[in-house]
């Protein structure tokens, strides 16, 4: 039970006592005490007057006498205008850190025999991995390692969109343009080589246009009837149609971007538990939209396209199948979902997906709904805000994307740059040098990523990420480091006596530290690493501050100086454990 709940039922048995009132939960708000005050929780009276038949002040003190009789843990009261301040023993709070260190799964919570399937980035064959991807990736893994926290069984899944016209365009492009160029011959990852085919694409389709707009044709036709557009859409039907040649080339360049995701992957650190193919997918939600047909949920136009009508629940017309029978996102989506559910049988799937698709995603679950899948309710779509730089937004077609392999690099160099300069390598050998910077570059990337609510649009700068001073994972784990050192120069074993007394700082400090679990619960409700990411941080603050008035090997107390290295030694776990669920490590040595 935590604090705050100890204190509540103490209230309400009080209240129970003192007016005889059953069923007052709902009456008793009960918040932490503003620092300005003396306390540790603050009751607000004014509900219990109309019981009381007295005032503010008369009913907080008569609330607070009786209090402290029932909570032996209470070693004061105050009032301030109707608001009852409480303030608890020492002993009280040396007993919650003590039993916190001696339990290894404090912040983890038990099974709930629940499953939790998680999609996250989902990328697509034709293009590298980019800064959008990774506040994909590295929010997906972070959740799913939160949600593990609370106790539920997590599925990490992927979906390759590894077909679709999209992907045919960088194929023609490869045909046309690339003299039978491989990532061996030309020295590129595969992923990029990719990526470069799908510019070259772009390019060239707007020459096209902006030649057939120069001729006298409208601009809506010419996009459609531009040459390499059109030798794209048959090219996606000739696949469709399993032609060989076609899919000779296209299983050879997926297995060119495939190895280059593997490589991008593994520097961030994220894996999956099953990746799904939409290649494979879309057959099964073929079938799902012929069954649809049949039950008059879908209609078929005159053009032979298939269409869904949601106009009666405030949408829109969805088509599902072209007029040539080849499918959409829409028709892949559906049959992923019924056959994850079938292996999975989920008690909830998450999607995480950028804001960008919040339409589709209603579209889905009620699509599922209509086809009598009752399952679609537990579907949730996590939508977060787009990643923009200085510079503004990116643009793949363009090629004006932040590669993620190209920032992966940067942020470690620099914070390789700003290491040496301030001398948090000089003591450490090469490879443990070569470590800590990985661990403070990656760590800058994600934490700078993480510590914003997914569902605001973010600016990233990386200029900023690297900050041993401020709200960065630099600071966090530099704290990290520094308590590791202060205990490893602690040559005797470490007792809480819980008659010691406790400075304020110190106190602030447990307080702090009893709040780690249902912080935890509260990010897996909200699916927000922010929350994870925010809290470490003013856990780290509040240590330095802690650090910089208290003395801790230099106490001549033996009794202080052992509650300061417990405090120590809880804030380095909390923190280790805070910064894996980001997907961040914590050095020992910085």
């Amino acid at each position: 039970m935590t604090t705050e709940n100890i204190i509540r039922t103490g209230i309400i048995d009080t209240v129970k006592k003192l007016y005889g009132q059953e069923n007052t939960d709902s009456l008793t708000q009960v918040q932490k005490t503003r620092r300005e005050f003396e306390g540790d929780y603050t009751l607000v009276t004014f509900p219990f007057v109309k019981f009381s038949k007295k005032s503010p002040e008369q009913t907080a003190r008569e609330i607070g006498e009786n209090l402290v009789k029932q909570l032996d843990i209470i070693e004061s009261t105050n009032i301030v205008k109707g608001f009852l301040n409480i303030k608890l023993k020492p002993s009280f709070w040396l007993d919650r850190l003590s039993a916190h260190i001696k339990n290894e799964k404090f912040g983890f919570l038990p099974a709930t025999g629940k499953r939790i399937m998680l999609e996250y980035s989902s990328p697509n064959t034709n293009k590298p991995l980019h800064l959008g991807h990774i506040r994909n990736n590295l929010l997906g893994w972070s959740v799913a390692k939160i949600l593990e926290a609370c106790g539920y069984e997590v599925t990490k899944v992927n979906l390759v969109n590894d077909r679709g016209i999209h992907i045919c365009k960088s194929m023609i492009a490869w045909q046309k343009f690339g003299n039978g160029e491989t990532p061996e011959s030309s020295g590129k990852k595969g992923d990029h080589l990719v990526g470069d085919y799908y510019v070259k694409y772009d390019k060239e389709y707007k020459a096209q246009v902006k030649e057939l707009v120069s001729s006298g044709m409208e601009q809506s036709k010419a996009e459609t009837e531009a040459p390499i557009f059109n030798e794209a859409r048959e090219m996606l039907r000739k696949w469709e149609a399993k032609d060989p040649e076609t899919i000779k080339l296209w299983e050879t360049m997926n297995c060119w971007v495939y190895a280059g995701f593997d490589e991008t992957y593994a520097k961030l650190d994220i894996s999956f538990d099953k990746i799904y193919y939409e290649s494979n997918t879309w057959i099964l939600g073929k079938k799902i939209v012929e069954e649809g047909l049949a039950k008059g949920i879908f209609y078929r136009k005159d053009d032979s396209s298939v269409w869904i009508d949601l106009s009666a629940d405030g949408l829109d017309r969805k088509l599902l199948l072209r007029s040539d029978g080849t499918t959409v996102y829409m028709t892949q989506d559906l049959g992923t979902a019924e056959q994850r559910y079938n292996e999975y049988k989920f008690d909830k799937l998450i999607y995480v997906v950028g804001n960008e698709q919040n339409y589709h995603f209603q579209v889905l679950k009620l699509i599922l709904k209509k086809l009598g899948y009752d399952w679609s309710d537990n579907i949730y779509h996590l939508s977060y805000g787009m990643v923009e730089l200085p510079e503004g937004k990116m643009k793949s077609r363009e090629g004006t994307v932040v590669d993620a392999d190209d920032l992966i690099a940067e942020m470690i160099e620099t914070a390789k740059e700003v290491s040496e300069e301030l001398g948090k390598l000089d003591e450490m050998t090469p490879d443990e040098a070569e470590n800590t910077v990985k661990m403070i570059g990656l760590g800058a990337l994600k934490y700078f990523i993480l510590k914003v609510d997914p569902k605001k649009t973010m600016l990233f700068d990386p200029k900023e990420s690297i900050d041993f001073n401020g709200n960065t994972a630099s600071f966090i784990q530099y704290t990290h480091a520094r308590i590791k050192s202060i205990l490893r120069k602690n040559n005797s074993s470490v007792t809480v006596d819980t008659e010691t007394a406790l400075s304020n700082r110190e106190t602030e400090l447990i307080k702090l530290i009893e709040i780690f679990p249902e912080t935890v619960v509260a990010a897996g409700e909200n699916l927000s690493p922010a929350l994870i990411a925010n809290y470490i941080y003013d856990l780290a603050k509040e240590y330095n501050q802690f650090y910089h008035d208290c003395p801790v090997l230099k106490e001549e107390n033996a009794a202080v100086r052992n509650v300061r290295l417990a405090l120590s030694f809880q804030v380095a776990e909390i923190i280790k454990k805070g910064m894996l669920m980001l997907g961040i490590e914590s050095p020992e040595k910085m």
